[in-house]
Parts: structure tokens; sequence; C-alpha cells
């Protein structure tokens, strides 16, 4: 804040336009600020939501202020373009396809950055006036950022879009190499720095950082993809700080920290959540060695049920947890979860939701599509917070999650997800899994929790399935 205020009186714009286009990136900054704050509690996300839509339109008045801008023509047209792409993507693109959505944008938004240092770089006049070591800094740290963020969060979107194989793609010595580009870019980097005149260099910098962003995904498979897209979203935000330093400027220098920051920290969450390290998550290949163990694993035999049953053991329950997740979105099924939350409540039972961090492709991915079925936000119960109610708890109704509960993860020392935090399903009185089908999870293991003596499996699509048992619920209940 203090070097926007700063920026009023020693630099940049001048005049009435001049101390407007500063009031309006003082207004944005404490917005983003405020956004960021409310947008960590669900019952406050809508306001927080809000306060950033309108931060960053003041953002984009005060930059249209700047007394540099000559011509509008270019930039109108860049509205154009992106409204045309922008609109159908938030209009027609549905709630179950935010992970895919939020992987677009910050490959949109990391582009931008680095075509904006690329641009930047060639209007240095190199041969009488060459930009300062340190401007070079944050240039060379913006473009690298920015293009390997740029190919891996397309790398992501292919990924949890299925046009990728969602397995660890490996080969052999593939984090030396890729440790080899990474280095080759950084020494373009470090050279540029001392010698900017070398303009040959710029080109393999931005040909390696995308290589990198490629290959840095490329061994990640679908379970790691919530630590992926947030730390995709804290490389964007680090790349348009690095930005904001380049052009001077102090909302954009904020916006990305924030941005930065808050994705790193998001990140570390993620892997606390799956005890995991960073190193694990990017390197480890999770998911392509423990598949082949678990297909060589003993099969055990499991009960199966039917909606007409499962809804009879809901409907003599007096407390059910409901634990969403992958399968959930997959299938499309939260406005079918809400119809049975609505039979259930009205019969009485207690309904709780247990979210886990991890659950889904993206942080918060089944906290947004319970929000968007309405499910109200006190019945959304964080892992840690729910976990003591299991052993009280009637039914925990599982609906295609698979990793997240599996008792494994407490007990098993040979197992891929050993120490990994879960819900407690397994404690409750009854469990009810609904599954497409035996498969293991991403993890490639099997879950223990579905042959266990107390649960039952419900196979099938989590759409129609759930929609059976809410059906049976409704003529039951007249």
């Amino acid at each position: 804040m203090s070097f926007l205020l700063a920026s009023m009186a020693t630099g940049g714009n001048t005049g009435v336009a001049g101390a407007f286009s500063t009031a309006t990136y003082l207004l944005a900054a404490a917005l983003f600020v405020l956004s960021l704050k409310w947008l960590s509690a669900p019952d406050t996300a809508r306001r927080g939501n809000i306060a950033g839509q309108i931060g960053m339109a003041a953002a984009v008045v005060g930059a249209l202020l700047h007394h540099n801008i000559v011509s509008y023509e270019w930039i109108l047209i860049g509205f154009a373009i992106g409204g045309l792409i922008g609109a159908p993507m938030a209009i027609f693109m549905p709630m179950t396809a935010v992970p895919q959505r939020t992987a677009l944008s910050h490959a949109f938004g990391a582009l931008a950055a680095a075509l904006v240092g690329t641009a930047h770089y060639y209007l240095f006049d190199l041969a009488s006036h060459p930009p300062h070591p340190l401007v070079m800094l944050f240039l060379t740290l913006e473009v690298l950022l920015g293009a390997l963020t740029f190919t891996g969060s397309l790398m992501a979107f292919g990924k949890l879009q299925d046009l990728l194989p969602t397995r660890p793609l490996t080969y052999r010595n593939q984090n030396a190499i890729n440790f080899a580009i990474l280095g080759a870019a950084v020494l373009c980097a470090t050279l540029l720095i001392i010698r900017p005149q070398w303009a040959w260099l710029f080109p393999i910098l931005l040909l390696l950082a995308l290589a990198f962003g490629v290959l840095l995904i490329l061994p990640i498979g679908g379970a790691d993809m919530p630590t992926v897209i947030s730390l995709l979203n804290s490389y964007a935000g680090l790349s348009a700080s690095m930005m904001g330093f380049v052009l001077d400027n102090k909302l954009l220098i904020i916006a990305g920290a924030l941005d930065g920051a808050s994705g790193f920290i998001l990140s570390i969450i993620m892997c606390k959540a799956m005890n995991r390290s960073f190193t694990n998550v990017l390197f480890g290949a999770f998911g392509q060695v423990q598949a082949s163990a678990a297909e060589a694993g003993e099969k055990k035999t499991v009960r199966s049920t039917t909606p007409e049953e499962a809804a009879q053991i809901l409907e003599a329950a007096r407390s059910v947890i409901i634990i969403p997740g992958y399968g959930m979105a997959v299938a499309q099924a939260q406005h079918k979860v809400r119809e049975l939350f609505d039979h259930l409540t009205r019969r009485g039972v207690e309904v709780k939701f247990a979210i886990h961090p991890v659950a889904g492709r993206m942080p918060g991915h089944m906290n947004v599509l319970l929000a968007e079925a309405e499910i109200p936000y006190d019945r959304l119960v964080e892992m840690d917070e729910i976990n003591g109610d299991f052993p009280q708890c009637d039914v925990a109704l599982v609906i295609g999650a698979n990793d997240v509960v599996n008792p494994a993860a407490r007990h098993d020392k040979s197992s891929p997800i050993y120490g990994m935090p879960i819900l407690n399903a397994d404690q409750a009185r009854t469990v009810i899994a609904i599954k497409r089908s035996m498969n293991p999870g991403f993890a490639g293991i099997e879950n223990e929790l579905y042959t266990l003596d107390h649960t039952l499996m419900l196979f099938g699509d989590a759409k129609g399935v759930v929609g059976a048992v809410a059906k049976e619920l409704a003529e039951n209940g007249r």
C-alpha cells in the first residue's frame, strides 16, 4: 500500500487522470486482500468473489488511464478476443469442469506474462542503453515462470479433460533430464542478466522454459492434481509479480504476490493432507508402480446392495455422513445428492458432508460442486472437525471417493498412502459405498474399506444410483 501511495507523489501518471488511476489501484489492492480473506471460508466466499471482480474492474480502469497509452485500438481488440473466449467458458462450461477451467485460466495468465516480458525485452535499446541487471533479473524470472506455467497448465488441462493419460508418464532418467533443462534455462537467464545484449539467448530461454513445463507435469498422476493446480497458480502469480517490477506497476506486484503466496501456502496444505512432500508430488510418479502391485494383490469378497435396500438403511438412520469424491464430479451427481439430502432432512435425519482437502481435482472442488447444488454451508465439515463424529454415525455414504477413505493409510506401512490423513468412514456403524466398479483409485491400490463386514457396495454411475435411492425415499415417504 505504501508503494501505491508513494506513486501518487513520485511518478507515473500526473493530473486528475493520474490521481484517479492511483485511487483505483488503491481500491483494487484493498479489494484483492479482502477477496482472498473472504474466499477462505464457504459462508463468505460469494462476497470474496464479488470483491475480487470489482477489484479487477477497478484495476483495469486504472490501467486504461495510464499516460503512456497513445491508442486504444489494439486494447479494444484484445478485450473483444478475451470476451469471446471467456464468456462461453463462464456460461457453458459445467461446474464439474471447474478444474479444467482453472488450469486454462492459469495458462492464459501465464502466457500473457511471458508475452509481455518478451515484448518488453525486445523494446529495449540493447546496443546503447541495455537494461539494468536488476530489471533483467525480474524480466527473465517473469518469462521463465510464465512460459513453464503456460505449458504446464495446458498439460494439466489435458490430463483433467482426459485428452492425455491421467496416469504418470515416465521414461528412463526423466528427472535428470528435467533438471538439466531447468539448469540450462537458469544458465541462459543468468547470462542474459550479465549480458543483456546477447539477444540470441532469449529464444533459447523461452523454448527451454516451455519444454520444462511439459516435462514437469508429464510424470504427475491424477491423484496429485489438487497440488499441481495450486502450485501452477502460485507460479502464475509470481510471474505476474515479476512483471509488476519490470513495468513499475505496484498493483501487479501486490496482486501477483498475493496470488503467488496463497497458491504456495495452499500447495503446502495439499501436501500435508496427503502426507507427501513437494519432491514426491513433482517427481515421484505416484500411482503408477502401485497399480501393478494392486493387480497382483489378493482379491477379497464384497457385499453388494440395491438402491431399495440402501434407501431403507438411510431412512432408519438418525445420522448420516456423506463423503463426496471425484466420482461424484465425473457423474455430475451433485444435484441428485441435494435431492437425497432434502429427503433425509425432511425425515429428521442429521446429514453432514465430510470434505477431504484433496477430494476431487482441485482445492475446494467438492465445496464448489455442493455449493452449486445449494447444499447449506454449515453442513460442509472439514476432515479434522468431522473425523470424531464417525463412531457415532449410523451410515457413512461414500459417493465416488476412494483413496481418501482407505483405512490402509492408517496401519499398512507398505502402502503408498501410508500416513495420509483420511476420513474415518470405516468407523461408522454402516458404510454404503457408491462406485462404478472395484477398480482401484488414482493411488493404484485396493481399498480395504470395501471389503469390511459392515460395508455395502452400491455399484453404478453415481448420478443414477443416488437418483434411484432418492426416488425410493420419496416413494416411501408418501
